[in-house]
């Protein structure tokens, strides 16, 4: 599938997804929006694809935001949907991907970027990216889960300020909150990413979906967590990755997991 904002490439059991629109700090659009639930999709159920990196091309920014060009002038109903749509298409949608996801956080991640890259299984930053969520600056609040996994990352406290006075935190500041797992110099983020991606690829594929599963399920209303981990725990019992990794492990032996 070809694309006009997006670049995709897979190697070696990795696609990278990456935003590319420099000339506007690769800024969230509408179109951009569906590239990439397209692209994102095209990667989750391909067999080739093992884990997910995205991030933005270039060096200035992961995403600064969203195109602020195309809602300036939207009422109350299309401002909703737009959050509504958003949230479907792609950051509710990228968080309950099977496969993992990460975020290669370069540059500015502000915005619809820094909602992004937390829908994102888990992220790592080189140290020159800024995160933050300036949205009440312009008289609106974030609208593609910002305030609801912001206080999961990091906490109520300093979500509530991160939000409140719109301002930025650099990404050791951000290492300290736990809202991004590692930093790395611009040069080594996407070889330090790649090497996470062939850690978790090592493993059963299998039991990583059920994991994701049980864990995304401690934060859904109505939801018993508990409940769905007993649940997938069991299911793995049933595949053949549980067979594979047992007897290699009773065999001393490294497992070459089927994926099945």
């Amino acid at each position: 599938m070809s694309y006009q904002n997006i670049l995709t490439e897979t190697d070696n059991g990795i696609t990278t997804i990456t935003i590319n629109r420099p000339s506007k700090l690769n800024a969230l659009n509408c179109e951009t929006i569906q590239e990439l639930h397209n692209a994102f999709k095209e990667a989750d159920e391909s067999s080739e694809t093992k884990v997910i990196i995205v991030t933005g091309s270039g060096e200035k920014a992961f995403v600064a935001g969203a195109d602020i060009s195309e809602f300036a002038d939207f009422s109350i109903a299309e401002g909703g949907n737009l959050a509504a749509k958003g949230q479907e298409l792609l950051f509710d949608f990228v968080a309950n991907l099977t496969t993992p996801v990460i975020a290669a956080v370069n540059g500015f991640a502000l915005g619809g970027g820094l909602e992004l890259a937390m829908a994102a299984h888990f992220r790592i930053a080189s140290d020159n990216a800024k995160m933050g969520l300036p949205e009440v600056s312009l008289g609106v609040i974030p609208g593609y889960g910002g305030t609801q996994r912001l206080p999961q990352l990091v906490g109520k406290g300093r979500a509530m300020e991160m939000i409140m006075t719109a301002g930025m935190i650099d990404a050791n500041q951000a290492l300290q909150y736990g809202l991004v797992n590692q930093v790395t110099t611009p040069e080594a983020l996407i070889e330090t990413t790649e090497k996470i991606a062939g850690k978790i690829m090592r493993n059963s594929s299998v039991a990583i979906k059920s994991a994701i599963k049980a864990i995304n399920a401690n934060y859904e209303d109505g939801v018993n967590g508990f409940n769905v981990e007993i649940e997938e725990f069991g299911n793995c019992f049933g595949t053949e990755d549980f067979k594979e990794g047992t007897q290699a492990f009773l065999n001393k032996r490294k497992p070459d997991f089927p994926g099945k």
